[in-house]
């Protein structure tokens, strides 16, 4: 072990309207995210988000009487004990919609053992579903954490506004460890509007629990999960040198002892956030590092929409 770590002073997140100019070449990838994905959408990505999330939260309206082909289910029972007749409830569709990515932005983020790093991932789920919202006239804000909120943007509907949240997930690499927990709370007490809320992370450390179990009690939450092979199965090799990739200590170990201790205790972790998004009855979707994943993203819409009725 190679000295001895302190730990970082907390930092107040930087203002919204402070920007300095990209390298150039992250600008030329902010442009080739920014046309990947807006041709994703155009090629009817926004029609199965519209049909996922548009709507998703409604308003009663008025109850009027039962007439043929009205679903069971909205039935208002009390007011057809009192009238003698069925009576159904009546909902309006919330057309302002508020799309928000709290997005985990700590080191181990910065890994990808395939041709595409997790934060660059992380970057493209942005943007794809981002454009998405606005094209739908939605609202879409971003809350950059680590162990703390590090960056908050509010909602907004502009085009440009997409590119920024882009821009902010490539280039923001805090580094250090991830306390998800605490990061998910500072951006829920700042989130003031109902929204549905992505959440995107690895979920390499600690899982945010007790946020997570707020955020399900107010928003629509879907947690995306990032994989990496490389994160759950090592090589079983002869003696290693390894690297932390969020805390930056370094260890010899042994390969095949690791590998072995290594993927028990990933698939431990990953049963355990399995439990986790059961148990408060969030939606929760796999995204690989080493397969494409529009497949996956309009899967998860179809199902949405059919569980929802649509």
């Amino acid at each position: 072990m190679l000295g001895l770590f302190s730990r970082r002073k907390p930092e107040p997140p930087p203002a919204e309207g402070r920007r300095t100019p990209l390298p150039a070449d992250l600008m030329r990838k902010v442009r080739r995210i920014e046309i990947s994905t807006k041709r994703l959408v155009d090629q009817g990505v926004a029609g199965d988000y519209h049909s996922a999330f548009k709507g998703r939260g409604v308003e009663f309206s008025e109850v009027r009487p039962y007439a043929p082909g009205d679903e069971i289910r909205t039935i208002d029972w009390n007011v057809t004990a009192r009238m003698g007749s069925p009576y159904v409830k009546r909902y309006v569709e919330e057309r302002d919609l508020t799309v928000f990515l709290a997005v985990d932005v700590s080191g181990s983020l910065g890994y990808g053992s395939r041709a595409i790093l997790k934060r660059e991932l992380a970057a493209e789920l942005t943007a794809l579903l981002a454009f998405a919202a606005v094209g739908n006239q939605d609202r879409v804000g971003l809350a950059l954490i680590s162990d703390q909120l590090e960056l908050y943007l509010r909602p907004d509907r502009r085009r440009t506004h997409v590119l920024r949240l882009v821009r902010e997930v490539l280039t923001h690499d805090r580094g250090g460890r991830t306390d998800l927990d605490r990061g998910l709370w500072a951006a829920l007490k700042s989130l003031k509007q109902r929204a549905v809320l992505f959440l995107i992370s690895d979920f390499i450390d600690v899982l945010p629990a007790s946020a997570l179990k707020a955020a399900a009690a107010r928003h629509d939450v879907i947690v995306l999960e990032l994989y990496d092979p490389r994160d759950h199965q090592l090589p079983p090799v002869a003696p290693v040198l390894l690297r932390d990739a969020e805390s930056g200590e370094l260890a010899a170990v042994s390969g095949r002892r690791l590998a072995r201790e290594h993927a028990a205790q990933r698939r431990a972790a990953r049963r355990e956030l399995l439990r986790l998004v059961r148990q408060l009855g969030v939606d929760h979707l796999e995204i690989r590092s080493d397969r494409p994943y529009l497949p996956a993203l309009i899967t998860f819409f179809e199902r949405r929409r059919r569980r929802l009725g649509r």
